[in-house]
């Protein structure tokens, strides 16, 4: 194979790398990406107990979940992935969804922009609550 040849293949193959990266990493403007992930888990995803009162848990099923409890017995279920650049956010704590990536903040409540640079809201999930057990719906 010539030197041509060689660099012409590389060229290439970093071109198709690039754009699947890209692709991987773009979506729409709500900051949501439809993966194999998103699957909904048949089990329960947490116990109530594991979330605390103006806390919340975050949860590697349906591609990422973090489920609050923003005031006693109301348990809510936004995305975990942050809309700025596609982090998974890191806590929650005083009924604010943390991302340190670049300190975007959500409410635990209805999972609006609290502190930019996020552009836009956590996508919020449905939940079912079985006894102490809690699921994911679709």
């Amino acid at each position: 194979m010539s030197d041509t040849t060689r660099r012409a293949v590389l060229a290439g193959a970093v071109g198709v790398t690039a754009s699947s990266v890209i692709a991987a990493c773009g979506g729409g403007d709500s900051g949501s990406n439809s993966t194999a992930k998103d699957s909904t888990p048949s089990g329960p995803i947490a116990k109530k107990s594991d979330i605390p009162v103006k806390g919340g848990k975050i949860v590697t099923v349906g591609g990422g979940i973090v489920i609050t409890q923003p005031e006693p017995g109301t348990f809510k279920a936004f995305t975990a992935i942050c809309t700025h650049q596609l982090c998974v956010v890191t806590d929650v704590a005083n009924n604010s969804i943390n991302c340190k990536c670049h300190g975007s903040t959500f409410s635990a409540v209805d999972g609006s922009v609290t502190n930019p640079p996020a552009p836009a809201k956590l996508d919020e999930k449905k939940l079912r609550i079985d006894g102490e057990d809690i699921y994911l719906t679709a």
